[in-house]
């Protein structure tokens, strides 16, 4: 009979390797569920011969000092992953003839070059930076959001500072209304610069944007902050994840997919049905579980309907991520790349969509010498690709590989023969590589109806199960997940009446 664990975590992405890690760390006994055969999720990876691809994140955020990765890894006495400050952050080319807009690490230049090609829109940007710096103070205070309880209320009233209070009328707004209020909304180009980068952090444009979130999001790439490439891929972030919780004395389950969560009857806690390898099913046991699923998923995960509360389920039933991703998966000669060829580039288009590339770095161990890893994503609906017949299915495939070849060919001016490799991912393979439902990326969306207060609640109304990931607070990203994991732990230990205090 297996031993009662005090935590199960389920899923093996970044959120639920650092909520793993944190209460391993706290010496409590963790397992971690993973369904697929290795850990990462949607920061994983994959190899095709001599090439290692990472499946859908290519970028890192908050490995500076003070960072959220900083501070966990720190916490966690682990080294970061060996990493590159990515310096631009980003390259946009709005594709309408005019310059690239390059994303400067450095605060002044960044200024320069966004007065150059959006002249007059200075209070807008000020504006932001202002609302970020407001956020910035609240999130190293470690806040919980959505409020619950009282804990909570008082968890987040003590990080509250008087900037946060004065952006409090803003909560409603999105990004639009701030180019609106500062007299920068007839601007058809920055708004449609903001639109592509908001796409990429949001997955919704600059009206469906919050304008608390995205104002920080803007801010991603200058200093203080900044974004940063990982040497090797992006599996070194899991593996030092993964290397911490089992130094603390837990354990990792892969391929052991969470079947079925049931209350066990007159006692608290949990029991798990788990499928293994072989197919054979086993019953674990928690006091607590954490789900680091989407949270569509969790009604599946409790059909009992009297082990969750009706209107919960309803909610959790309505909830829709807004995106799925095509990605195109792509190897060529060095030679063939522009000289100072940028690590990420977003290009805007209509067919297939814009796309944001990212191209592996010499030396970093993604490409043979002399080679180099190209991934392309384009965003679409998740709907409309699991009911196609199998001919149908590699024929939308095909065409759509080949438009999106053709787009990486425009934006960096290659010649078709370039290409050593290519395949193509779509929703209908994310949902087999994930499980996450339907195949979608990221979470629900930031929208204001969805950002923290109003947003998704890491405490459930399920007694001992806590939910984290990319639908809840503060969004996605690695960086914005393994706050979730941490503001989740934070809580059950509170339950516990015990402390969970990151280190100085």
């Amino acid at each position: 009979m297996e031993p009662v664990q005090d935590v199960i975590v389920i899923g093996g992405g970044i959120a639920g390797l650092t909520a793993a890690a944190l209460l391993a760390h706290e010496d409590l006994n963790v397992t971690l569920l993973e369904a697929h055969h290795q850990l990462g999720g949607c920061a994983g990876t994959f190899r095709r011969g001599a090439y290692t691809f990472d499946v859908g994140a290519t970028q890192v955020a908050g490995l500076e000092a003070g960072g959220s990765h900083a501070r966990l890894f720190q916490h966690l006495n682990i080294r970061p992953p060996e990493a590159g400050r990515l310096d631009p952050g980003c390259v946009v080319d709005l594709n309408d003839g005019s310059p690239p807009v390059h994303l400067w690490h450095d605060p002044q230049r960044w200024r320069k070059e966004r007065s150059r090609h959006f002249p007059g829109s200075e209070r807008f940007w000020q504006l932001c930076s202002w609302i970020h710096h407001q956020n910035w103070q609240f999130a190293t205070a470690d806040p919980v959001l959505p409020i619950r309880t009282g804990w909570d209320l008082g968890r987040t009233l003590a990080a509250l500072t008087p900037g946060n209070l004065a952006c409090a009328p803003l909560s409603l707004l999105t990004v639009a209304d701030l180019l609106t209020l500062s007299g920068c909304g007839g601007d058809p180009r920055l708004r449609r610069f903001l639109d592509l980068q908001l796409r990429l952090y949001s997955q919704q444009p600059s009206d469906r944007t919050a304008a608390l979130y995205g104002a920080t999001v803007l801010q991603m790439c200058q200093a203080p902050l900044g974004l940063w490439h990982l040497h090797g891929s992006m599996q070194s972030l899991s593996d030092q994840l993964a290397t911490a919780l089992e130094r603390d004395g837990g354990r990792v389950l892969l391929r052991h997919r969470a079947l079925r969560l049931e209350r066990n009857d007159g006692q608290p806690g949990w029991s798990v049905m788990v499928e293994g390898p072989a197919k054979t099913e086993q019953r674990l046991q928690a006091r607590e579980i954490i789900c680091s699923l989407p949270p569509q998923c969790l009604p599946g995960l409790i059909p009992d309907p009297r082990q969750m509360p009706e209107g919960y389920r309803k909610h959790l039933n309505t909830l829709k991520a807004p995106s799925g991703a095509i990605v195109f998966y792509g190897a060529v000669e060095r030679h063939h790349l522009p000289d100072n060829c940028p690590g990420h580039l977003q290009r805007d288009g209509e067919t297939p969509g814009s796309l944001f590339l990212s191209m592996s770095h010499d030396g970093d161990g993604r490409a043979p010498e002399g080679q180099a890893t190209v991934i392309a994503s384009v965003f679409t609906s998740p709907e409309g690709w699991h009911d196609l017949d199998e001919t149908a299915y590699q024929k939308r495939k095909k065409e759509l590989g080949d438009s999106i070849r053709a787009g990486v060919n425009a934006a960096l001016k290659l010649p078709d023969h370039a290409w050593l490799h290519q395949e193509l991912a779509t929703p209908r393979g994310f949902a087999h590589w994930t499980g996450r439902p339907d195949g979608v990326v990221g979470g629900l969306g930031q929208s204001p109806g969805r950002f923290g207060p109003f947003g998704l609640a890491s405490r459930t109304p399920i007694s001992n199960l806590w939910l984290c990931g990319d639908s809840i607070h503060p969004g996605e990203g690695t960086a914005g997940v393994s706050l979730s994991a941490l503001m989740a732990c934070r809580q059950l230990m509170a339950e516990r009446g015990l402390k969970l205090t990151l280190k100085a």
